[in-house]
Order: C-alpha cells, then sequence, then structure tokens
C-alpha cells in the first residue's frame, strides 16, 4: 500500500527548508530553496529514484528503516519523526530508548508545581531522571542514591525499608515486573536491558522467579497503598503519562485518594528536609 500522499508532500516541504551549507553540500547557485532531491538521497544513504519515489508516492509504502534514515539525514526532530511514520504508516514509530541524564526546566517546574501530589519522571527501563518533593517525602528521595540506583525494581526488589512499606508487597513486585515487561518490549534497548535484568536477577531471586513468568501488564494508572513510617497508611490514585517530544520518558502522578491522604501527605511534604 503506497504512503498518504501527504507523505510526499511533507518530504518536499522539509527539503525546501534544508541549508545545503549545514548539510555539508556547497553554496552554489540554486534556482529552488533546500536541497535537491539527489543530496537528501545522500545524506539518507538511500537511492536517488526510490526518494523520488517517495516524493511522487509510488513504490510502495516505505520501512521503518528508510524512514529513520530520512529522520537522519533531513535532522528531523523526534516529534517530526512522529509525524513522518504517520503520513507513511498510519502509525507511531517505535520508542527509541535513550539514556537520559535530565529533563528539560520546563518540565521540572511541572513537577514542582504538583506541590501535594507526588510525581516522577521514568525512562522505559524505569530509571527515575525526575522527581518532585512530594515524591521525594513520600516515596523514596531519590536524591540520595546514587544515579545508577534510581530505578524503581532496584529500589523494589533491594529496598528493606520501601518493601516494608508496601501493603502487599507480592503483587506490587508482580505488578511492576509485568509492567517493565511491557515497557522494555517497547523501549528495544536490549544490550542495557540485559544487564539489568542480569543485576536484578542476582540480586533478588524473587526477581529472577518472576522474571520467567511471561505476564503483561499496563501501568497507566491503578490504586498504591503504603505505610509510610511517620504518616501511616497511606492511599495514592496514580495515572502515567506520555512526554511530548520524548516517547522514551514517562510522567507518573500520584494523587491523595481521600482528604484524610490529602492531609496525611501535605504534613509529610511541609515537614520534608526540615
Amino acid at each position: 500500500m503506497p504512503a498518504s500522499p501527504s507523505f510526499g508532500a511533507y518530504l518536499r516541504e522539509k527539503r525546501s527548508r534544508l541549508d545545503p551549507v549545514a548539510s555539508g553540500f556547497p553554496a552554489s547557485r540554486r534556482r529552488t530553496p533546500g536541497l535537491r532531491r539527489e543530496e537528501v538521497a545522500q545524506c539518507a544513504n538511500i537511492s536517488v529514484t526510490w526518494y523520488t519515489w517517495l516524493e511522487q508516492g509510488r513504490g510502495g509504502a516505505p520501512s521503518s528503516d528508510v524512514l529513520d534514515r530520512l529522520t537522519k539525514g533531513m535532522k528531523l526532530t523526534e516529534l517530526e519523526r512522529e509525524h513522518l511514520y504517520m503520513l507513511a504508516l498510519g502509525r507511531l514509530p517505535e520508542i527509541r530508548y535513550r539514556q537520559a541524564d535530565a529533563i528539560t526546566p520546563r518540565l521540572q517546574r511541572v513537577l514542582d508545581a504538583l506541590t501535594y501530589r507526588p510525581a516522577i519522571v521514568k525512562t522505559p527501563l524505569w530509571d527515575v531522571v525526575a522527581w518532585n518533593k512530594a515524591a521525594a517525602a513520600v516515596l523514596t528521595d531519590y536524591s540520595t542514591l546514587p544515579p545508577d540506583q534510581r530505578n524503581i525494581l532496584k529500589i523494589v526488589f533491594g529496598t528493606p525499608r520501601v518493601r516494608a512499606m508496601q501493603t502487599d508487597w507480592d503483587n506490587l513486585a508482580r505488578s511492576v515486573v509485568a509492567a517493565f515487561r511491557a515497557d522494555i518490549v517497547r523501549a528495544g534497548a536490549s544490550t542495557l536491558v540485559d544487564q539489568l535484568i542480569d543485576e536484578l536477577s542476582a540480586c533478588s531471586p524473587e526477581f529472577s522467579a518472576l522474571w520467567q513468568q511471561s505476564d503483561i501488564e499496563s501501568h497507566a494508572e491503578g490504586t498504591k497503598r503504603l505505610v509510610h513510617p511517620t504518616a501511616g497508611l497511606i492511599e495514592l490514585e496514580y495515572s502515567g503519562f506520555a512526554v511530548e517530544g520524548r516517547s522514551d520518558l514517562g510522567l507518573i502522578i500520584y494523587s491523595p485518594a481521600t482528604l484524610s491522604d490529602h492531609a496525611r501527605v501535605a504534613e509529610l511534604v511541609d515537614h520534608f528536609g526540615r
């Protein structure tokens, strides 16, 4: 099935905006702005004929490999790459995992604005790369952990304090592993996944046993009940969201389930760090 006619038009429009000099071509006089078809084909490492057909809507739908070559060759952003996939294949691309050390200051301000709602940002490997004060007060103070230990599975299976806070640790562990399995299939970071699984299996026989199962579960929303050492029982409702422009990151927001839960969370947050 050929790609949408809009796909060829999108390629032509993006090609017209490319700077020849920035793309490594001489600043010669050109009849039209942007790159020539053969130059885009060269940048994307595909044949000129195939690229021409793509612009003309001939030759069928391109493969994911070709779309990624075009993304790289035309220097598209992640959002533009997603749009390219939707026009060509009618679906979003698979998540491309990339290690993230930080988020944008703007997103951090969003987290900080959630004063009494714990919130974290995680990667597909469940490394926590950002959090707010409420998350540190109620869940885990990630700032006290080395960066390579800020991983939800390492915390769940390797931290006795966190385990003791769970009202039903066995069910939580099963659910976490099932949701993690679903995330990493989309991430495609096989080497890093294998390293993490080997590390977790070596440290936790319970994780190893759960990993041998084939359960898959969504972590989009649900309820979390924990017993905080000082505040007592707290029930939180959580929802997961994609981070716009960063399909490899996920935002999880926990909201107190009742007014009493809100009061306990507020007390923890207000006294945190004092």
